[in-house]
């Protein structure tokens, strides 16, 4: 019995492979390939849209060839120097010295021969202590201020400068004197850092105290 199975397995697998290879041997005439386009070995890398590059040239200003300029416009401003001019004023914060000039313009403000944004870092607080005194008086845009700092550091020479501006506002008009007063911008702050004492280690900064 289990001869005539393997019998009948066995011709069952062989009818398959004969119908199989029957239908191998038929030609094909509904299958149709389309030639490729053959390849050329000329073109390594394949091509892409090609990108279109902006070069930007921008001109980088010369800090040293910026300052001769404005030294030159300054002298040409000022004849004789600050201390020939009409309308100075001097002021001082801590160890901060600053005369400045002011004439008549659209609000340039000129430290040290140096714009007063690029001289102060462009830090607010000192551009803001700066224009006080103009905006006060809504002079802003009408004069032109110059001015020549030094000693202490920058914070320092910003508030010197705004003491200098109010004092010159006042050679332009005596009725300038109540709205700068009012605003506390004819003040001149006397607060400077206290000298160190012998034995402690900052001017009121003592050394640890030990019993024993």
């Amino acid at each position: 019995m289990a001869m005539a199975t393997s019998l009948s397995a066995l011709t069952s697998s062989l009818s398959s492979l004969s119908f199989s290879s029957h239908i191998s041997q038929k030609p094909l005439h509904n299958l149709s390939f389309s030639p490729s386009k053959p390849l050329s070995l000329k073109s390594g890398t394949p091509k892409f849209p090609t990108a279109l590059v902006v070069v930007a040239s921008t001109a980088v200003a010369d800090p040293e060839v910026e300052t001769a300029d404005l030294e030159k416009l300054v002298k040409s401003r000022l004849p004789g120097g600050f201390a020939a001019q009409s309308i100075i004023g001097t002021g001082r914060r801590k160890c901060a010295i600053a005369r400045v000039v002011l004439q008549e313009g659209n609000g340039k403000v000129i430290i040290n021969y140096r714009d007063a944004k690029d001289y102060l870092q462009g830090n607010p607080l000192w551009l803001q202590y700066v224009k006080t005194p103009l905006v006060t008086l809504g002079y802003e845009s009408s004069y032109d201020v110059f001015v020549k700092a030094h000693g202490g550091g920058l914070s320092g020479q910003a508030q010197a400068i705004s003491l200098g501006i109010a004092r010159a506002l006042l050679k332009v008009s005596d009725s300038h004197r109540s709205p700068l007063k009012k605003e506390g911008l004819l003040t001149r702050d006397s607060r400077v850092v206290e000298r160190k004492k012998p034995g402690l280690r900052k001017a009121r900064k003592r050394p640890q105290y030990s019993k024993r």
